[in-house]
């Protein structure tokens, strides 16, 4: 699944080049609980199609039953009944305002959001501004309240929707990217993980036999070398680069350009000691401090347990998606405190050469 805002922003762009009527409902503001975020968007069509969310589905309901009988009622109200079709400058509307309401539309407890709806947005406007995005730049969307112009302009970094009463500016973009080095099992859970939770990912393995095996579509697959292929990908600020070969030859190189990079997620599979050989082999032969060191994140993941590859993927996505929220796990729930604590032994006795484990 591609970027929610992106896709969002091409459809309702497609509605509009072809003609259709449609409307943009984003949510401005909330109080107590609310199911989505400010800056949300969702996009409604005339015929009822809808993409993207504001609310856990009533509040969409409501709005494309609204509008889909004003649609319908077109020609009742030329002559003079039934509904008028949605148009002019953007409304707000607000929902959940009452203990009532709120529990209608299914918002939580004391819950109550606010969209702003804008009627037939300018087919141009949004051509050029998913064309931006596609390109990977970071846009700022304005729109003037009293009449909906839009203005568009490139950002320097991400920021928080802000409305007032003259206009309303979002950031859109770029798309959150994954980088995994390896192409193996684990990946594959991993990558289908990334996917469906909006992350563009490209997988790098310059072996054969792993990626002749490969089976997720929707990520692009490399054959490069990976030290390479991170330089090529540019990590940014939106960017995790993940490396699960277990090979130092093809692991190391390719972290130290990542952490040379702005990436907000810089990680490695592996057990603790692995964990600590690895620091070790970069401090070294790579000369890095431990201020570098410490933004190498290792063992990977969150502490649940886990043993198969597949839970061992959600404990990693679990992990990038907590660092992508700006959210700090408590210091048990990392693998090696949480390990540490309750005494797990260490996987991998013996010594440790190019990740084989030869007994002593």
């Amino acid at each position: 699944m591609e970027n929610l805002d992106v896709m969002v922003l091409r459809t309702l762009r497609d509605w509009r080049t072809a003609g259709k009527r449609a409307l943009l409902a984003t949510v401005v503001r909330t109080w107590g609980s609310s199911p989505r975020p400010v800056g949300s968007i969702m996009a409604l069509c005339e015929d009822g199609a809808v993409v993207g969310s504001v609310s856990g589905g009533c509040i969409e309901d409501d709005l494309i039953y609204r509008h889909t009988q004003a649609y319908a009622s077109a020609s009742a109200s030329a002559q003079g009944g039934g509904n008028s079709i949605p148009s002019g400058p953007p409304t707000f509307v607000k929902y959940g305002i009452t203990a009532d309401e709120a529990h209608r539309f299914g918002l939580p407890c004391g819950g109550t959001l606010e969209l702003l709806l804008e009627y037939d947005p300018d087919a141009a406007a949004l051509a050029q501004l998913v064309q931006a995005l596609e390109a990977g730049q970071l846009m700022q969307r304005t729109v003037r309240l009293s009449d909906g112009a839009v203005t568009l302009a490139t950002a320097r970094a991400p920021a928080e929707l802000s409305v007032s009463s003259v206009e309303l500016v979002n950031t859109f973009g770029p798309e959150y990217r994954m980088l995994l080095i390896g192409a193996g099992q684990l990946t594959e859970y991993l990558a289908t993980m990334a996917l469906f939770s909006g992350f563009a990912v490209t997988v790098c393995d310059p072996r054969e036999e792993y990626r002749s095996a490969w089976s997720v579509a929707g990520a692009k697959v490399l054959s490069e070398m990976p030290d390479d292929v991170v330089i090529a990908f540019k990590p940014d600020r939106r960017s995790c680069v993940i490396a699960l070969t277990h090979d130092p030859k093809l692991d190391d190189l390719a972290l130290l350009e990542a952490l040379a990079t702005d990436a907000f997620y810089v990680g490695a599979i592996g057990s603790r000691r692995n964990n600590e050989a690895r620091h070790h082999r970069m401090a070294e032969h790579f000369g890095l401090n431990e201020a570098a060191l410490a933004r190498l994140r290792g063992p990977i993941g969150i502490y649940i347990g886990s043993k198969t590859p597949s839970e061992i993927a959600v404990s990693v996505m679990a992990e990038v998606l907590a660092v992508k929220n700006g959210v700090v796990l408590p210091r048990d729930m990392e693998v090696a405190q949480a390990k540490n604590e309750r005494a797990v032994l260490a996987n991998d006795p013996g010594d440790l050469v190019c990740g084989v484990v030869h007994s002593s």
